[in-house]
């Protein structure tokens, strides 16, 4: 594929996938991350860790993701702008983006992975979202962070979530994983994608990538795609499925 369409595919995909973005936002209701709303309709399926989730009908961490899928649309078409003019591109930081998208599509397997974990890890300085934004707990979206050049765990695990799929990731192989950090006491979030039917997290805390099974000392609360939130069962899907 030459020059021209290999750029009109790309500006194609983002656009596509910014509308995908907006296609699961319907219904919103209240709620808070302490209490996060209606769990129904169990889905048996392998997740990272290994467990059933149960899909979020409603609550503030479901409310959260909807509002960021919106700003995520934005950034979509203002990244399929610039990519298709670069000179003329007014945003640094879609520039910015771009460049770890480019650099993730010239590798494969987990050398892609890599590449993305490694790179935004040093394109985001840590900061706290009460000082940054003046509000706790805020889900930037991936030009929101590289124009500042900071964010906090969840800030790190969705530009990474972004910049995987538009490098060619397919969505069933991407999450971001939130979980609890049991010696710190503290919620924290990471980007996970599946290879060759492994789970690897990416995380802000280090440049090594690991596995799910290796992950020691967290235990995960959520789960995060396109099409939505779910949340963990208690109950690996192993000790689940022989109860039928």
């Amino acid at each position: 594929m030459g020059m021209f369409g290999y750029a009109g595919a790309l500006r194609a995909l983002m656009l596509a996938f910014a509308l995908l973005w907006l296609a699961p936002v319907a219904q919103v209701s209240a709620g808070t991350l302490l209490s996060p709303g209606g769990a129904v309709l169990i889905k048996k399926s392998i997740e990272p860790f290994g467990r059933v989730t149960a899909i979020l009908s409603e609550g503030g961490l479901r409310d959260k993701w909807l509002g960021l899928q919106h700003r995520l649309a934005d950034d979509l078409v203002q990244l399929a702008l610039c990519e298709g003019d670069r000179e003329g591109c007014v945003s640094p930081a879609a520039l910015k983006f771009l460049a770890v998208v480019d650099d993730a599509k010239a590798r494969d397997g987990r050398a892609r992975l890599g590449e993305v974990n490694r790179a935004v890890n040093l394109a985001i300085r840590p900061a706290d979202d009460l000082v940054q934004y003046g509000a706790t707990d805020v889900w930037a979206s991936p030009l929101m962070t590289f124009a500042s050049g900071a964010g906090d765990c969840e800030d790190y695990a969705i530009a990474k979530f972004v910049a995987l799929r538009l490098a060619g990731m397919a969505p069933e192989d991407l999450r971001i994983v939130i979980m609890r950090d049991t010696l710190r006491g503290e919620d924290h979030a990471v980007a996970a994608v599946r290879l060759e039917g492994q789970w690897l997290t990416l995380d802000n805390r280090r440049m090594m990538m690991v596995a799910d099974t290796d992950v020691r000392n967290y235990r995960p609360t959520f789960v995060v795609d396109e099409l939505g939130v779910r949340r963990y069962a208690d109950m690996p899907l192993v000790a689940e499925a022989a109860l039928h």
